[in-house]
Parts: structure tokens; sequence; C-alpha cells
């Protein structure tokens, strides 16, 4: 399955590379996020609670930042499993700078399995875009409360 998102922030690109590499924020604004643990440079284990559409129930996994090139670009890689299901999520992360603000661009490739494979593609690059949307106004949220 690919996912691919967008998302303008008015930031420069060093402020959202913070802010996205801040665990805090991240414990906050992923979505169903009950826990969050630094295990390594850029490493962690979590825990996810989710409840959208076929994708219920509580999620655990890994999530590595990989190839880091501040404040430009990183991969992402998540791998989880739950009673849905599981994932294997490599995702690219570029930010770029246009007219003041900053360009979020998430393309990602995964591949799930369980009840989350068998409802269908489409319907889990809803979910994921769903999800991802979610994070990234949070996010937004976040660098509008350090700017005031």
């Amino acid at each position: 399955m690919r996912v691919e998102y967008r998302y303008t922030y008015q930031t420069t690109p060093e402020e959202l590379w913070s802010i996205l590499n801040d665990p805090d924020v991240l414990k906050r604004r992923l979505p169903g996020c009950k826990r969050l643990e630094e295990v390594g440079e850029g490493k962690y284990t979590s825990e996810l609670g989710l409840d959208v559409g076929p994708v219920k129930g509580t999620f655990t996994g890994e999530v590595e930042v990989r190839d880091p090139h501040p404040p430009q670009e990183y991969k992402l890689h998540v791998k989880g499993s739950g009673k849905p299901g599981g994932i294997d999520a490599l995702a690219q992360i570029r930010l770029e700078q246009q007219d003041g603000n900053t360009i979020l661009i998430c393309s990602a490739d995964a591949h799930v399995t369980g009840i989350m494979a068998s409802v269908g593609q489409r319907i889990m690059g809803g979910v994921a875009k769903l999800l991802l949307g979610q994070f990234f106004k949070g996010v937004d949220q976040e660098i509008k409360r350090a700017q005031s």
C-alpha cells in the first residue's frame, strides 16, 4: 500500500524539524499514543490504541529514524502488530521551504497483514491518511503554541 501526504506549515524547516523530533510532542500528537519510549538514538518502542474504521485495538511496535539530514529529510521505519494485524512501513519525510512556509511531504510504502489487509488497500489508505492528517494538524498546533 502506498500513501502520499502533504501539509503546509507557517514556520521554518529548522523549527518544524525540531518539533517533529521531540519525543514529548510525538507522545502528545500521535493518534492513540499510550506509550513512546526512546531505546536508542532515533529508536523508540511504542504502544498505540486505535479505533478508526476496521483498525481497532492496541498495537505495539518499533519506530526508527533512518538517514536523517537535518532539516531537509529523513526516513521513518515503523513496524508493529496487534489484534487487527501487523504493519511494516517505510516513510520518506521531506521538508521544503516555499514562500516563507515549510511544506512537509510524506511518501510511505506499507505492508499490512491480518484484518487490515483483508479490508483492502483503498479503505486502509483512507484510514492511513486520516491518521496522518490528525498527526500533522496536531504538529501545527504545537508550532502555533511554541510561536505564541
